[in-house]
């Protein structure tokens, strides 16, 4: 299995990330231009035998820090590191770029990208609560 990682467009990405299932209720792709357009940005894609099977963005936040926004890996292409190398090419190319920190905000119903976050180095800075304990947002970042 050959994985390669790549540079991309909002429209892969945005058509990788409507196979996500824990992302029931998708962005728009007018939202993912609003988000990028006129800031520094990074989008990524995997592919695993010229199949697009995941795919990581981020974009500027201020002058110090890299918002990874969205990512995912097509269930049948979980569990071989993929979700790892779209991480760390991100955080790679995110360094370059100068920023010192990546950061990133996840749900507390989603358990396995907050323990993804932990192991690759990440620390909660905050908990925005909400009403429903899942919906709970988890702010995390990692300084590079």
């Amino acid at each position: 299995m050959s994985i390669i990682i790549k540079d991309s467009n909002i429209e892969t990405a945005w058509a990788i990330s409507n196979q996500i299932p824990e992302f029931d209720n998708p962005y728009p792709l007018i939202e993912y231009k609003k988000r990028l357009t006129n800031v520094c940005h990074n989008i990524l894609v995997a592919y695993v035998n010229d199949e697009v099977v995941g795919f990581k963005i981020g974009f500027a936040r201020d002058g110090l820090s890299f918002y990874s926004w969205l990512g995912g890996v097509v269930p049948k292409h979980r569990r071989k590191g993929i979700a790892t190398l779209l991480a760390a090419h991100q955080e790679q190319w995110a360094k370059g770029q100068g920023f010192s920190f990546i950061r990133l905000k996840t749900r507390n119903i989603h358990k396995r990208m907050l323990i993804f976050a932990l192991k690759s180095g990440f620390l909660i800075d905050k908990i925005e609560i909400k009403s429903n304990p899942e919906e709970h947002r988890i702010l995390l970042t990692k300084k590079l």
